[in-house]
């Protein structure tokens, strides 16, 4: 049964007057009495005891109205939750995050989709790349965004470049390296270092500034992927945090955590990027997060 037959039943229900009842549903008396009929022969009951002049609805009418009333309802609801989907502003949107974005980029990306579509869902997950590539291979999450020089190239994924961030070495005020006059990569060594997991390419990259080799073990004295244990460990101890400027601005602002000057350091930056399965198609909402976070890190990255 279609659901303007559906609507028939239920002006008739509340009209109780097949001359009222076919006045609000646009319809002629002639045309909309055919309906009632027709409804009743193809549910096999009988909805409706006619009378002079109104008409009583059977114990099957009242029935089959309310149980009309709810799918019209549905229905209604449908089309609105479709029309807003459409437009980006209801569904749910699942986000995974490196540690250092999370902490950088999200906070007000969230908020601000928040404030526009309160009816959205944001299901967000914090972790380590290699683990968020997994599970955005798996199709757990919609994309990932964070450090994307561990992505592999085989077309599994496509890679939506946003820029770096631009990444340093970090100690707590009144650290001892602070005083001195010139500061060398190897000098970090002994103090232990405090990061997040670590690209291939980055450890490398480590290798050879600190002057180790290759198949030893870098100083890497607290590895975690929650950048409030990282700074916590970093305020409190005299291990060197690598991390993004943009996480510790407010200390280095304050004083209490300073960015070492490294005389044989080259610039330092995160390989940001959104990464999803290749050929996956957004939702508007999905797409809209992209869209903000894509703004943001733009805008950090001046």
């Amino acid at each position: 049964m279609d659901l303007k037959r559906l609507g028939h039943i239920v002006a008739l229900a509340d009209e109780a007057n097949f001359s009222r009842a076919a006045e609000r549903v646009h319809l002629s008396q002639p045309a909309f009495s055919r309906s009632i009929q027709a409804a009743e022969h193809e549910l096999g009951v009988r909805l409706f005891e006619r009378g002079t002049g109104d008409v009583t609805t059977t114990p099957a009418g009242n029935f089959v109205a309310e149980r009309a009333r709810r799918v019209l309802q549905e229905s209604r609801r449908l089309e609105r939750d479709v029309l807003l989907y459409r437009k980006g502003m209801i569904g749910r949107v699942c986000i995974g995050a490196g540690p250092f974005v999370a902490a950088s980029l999200l906070p007000q990306v969230v908020t601000d989709i928040r404030g526009e579509y309160p009816e959205a869902q944001l299901h967000i997950q914090v972790n380590n790349p290699v683990s968020m590539l997994e599970a955005v291979r798996r199709e757990e999450l919609d994309f990932f965004i964070g450090e994307t020089r561990d992505v592999t190239r085989d077309g599994t994924f496509e890679v939506r470049k946003l820029g770096g961030q631009r990444g340093g070495f970090f100690v707590r005020a009144g650290h001892p390296l602070l005083a001195r006059e010139k500061l060398r990569m190897a000098d970090l060594a002994p103090f232990g270092l405090a990061t997040g997991r670590l690209p291939g390419q980055v450890r490398t990259g480590l290798h050879r500034a600190m002057g180790i080799p290759a198949a030893s073990t870098l100083p890497v004295a607290v590895e975690c992927d929650d950048t409030h244990v990282l700074r916590k460990v970093a305020m409190t101890t005299d291990t060197v945090m690598i991390a993004s400027q943009e996480i510790l601005t407010q200390e280095v602002k304050a004083g209490t955590m300073y960015r070492l000057a490294l005389s044989d350091a080259g610039p330092a930056y995160t390989d940001l990027g959104v990464v999803s399965l290749a050929g996956r198609m957004h939702s508007p909402l999905a797409q809209h997060a992209i869209e903000k976070l894509a703004a943001l890190a733009e805008g950090l990255g001046e």
